[in-house]
């Protein structure tokens, strides 16, 4: 049985806020093999973690994230409103993941955020930062915005690469086929066999997100997919170890 890779996704969501070091940490704690997080531009051009353009979802503060100084994004509560437990967790910067990186083996999934916000010069900035910390060999940068892929693979054609699909274009074989990237990240409902062992046949890995009941996961495992990301890590890799003891 061909070993499935759990990533986390926002860290382990379910269970901890998302995108702060302390479900980063309980990612690492419950062995899965990778996180996946997101990044920003504060208003002076420090690379942010969190998910939204803005902080009103997650944050003690309220506004874009590329409206505020990295000073001002240092005070913000990123715990709170998960719960009590988490008060005072803060937003964590790209430095401050890498420097914990340094001390384990877990693979990152870093999504460049550019989807929505054009975040001028974000994708030199990771690069170089990923470079100084020559964490090349376990870093899978991806966008839904494929102009920021293109623009990695010009900047750091020895990083990998994968494109984000939400919903699949009719083209997708042949979008699959021209760029030759070497992640493929569809949402788990689009993905069928048949999309799935195409993009495997070109040399593809194949990590869908987000999945996060039984059934899902066991329908990924079955499909032979590279990785299942998930909001409950812990969870899903009991799914996988039942379901392949059982098989």
């Amino acid at each position: 049985m061909k070993n499935i890779q759990i990533f986390a996704h926002r860290g382990s969501k379910g269970t901890h806020p998302e995108n702060t070091m302390a479900a980063f940490k309980e990612a690492a704690r419950i062995g899965a093999e990778g996180i996946e997080f997101d990044v920003h531009l504060s208003s002076d051009g420090e690379m942010i973690v969190i998910h939204d353009e803005t902080l009103d979802r997650t944050t003690s503060l309220l506004g874009y994230v590329k409206d505020c100084s990295a000073q001002k994004l240092k005070t913000a509560d990123a715990g709170s409103k998960f719960s009590e437990e988490f008060q005072g967790e803060p937003i964590p910067f790209l430095k401050e993941i890498f420097d914990w990186a340094i001390d384990n083996t877990m693979l990152m999934n870093i999504e460049i955020k550019t989807d929505k916000l054009p975040y001028e010069g974000i994708e030199q900035k990771i690069v170089d930062l990923i470079r100084q910390y020559r964490l090349e060999n376990r870093v899978i940068l991806s966008s839904f915005n494929h102009q920021s892929i293109e623009k990695v693979k010009k900047l750091a054609p020895e990083i990998e690469r994968a494109l984000l699909f939400e919903g699949l274009p009719e083209n997708i074989e042949e979008i699959l086929n021209a760029k030759k990237e070497a992640g493929f990240h569809p949402d788990r409902n689009s993905l069928t066999k048949t999309i799935n062992h195409y993009a495997k046949k070109l040399g593809y890995k194949v990590r869908p997100w987000v999945a996060n009941n039984k059934a899902d996961i066991i329908r990924l495992a079955e499909m032979d997919v590279d990785v299942i990301m998930t909001d409950f890590p812990e969870k899903a890799i009991k799914i996988l170890k039942a379901w392949q003891t059982s098989d």
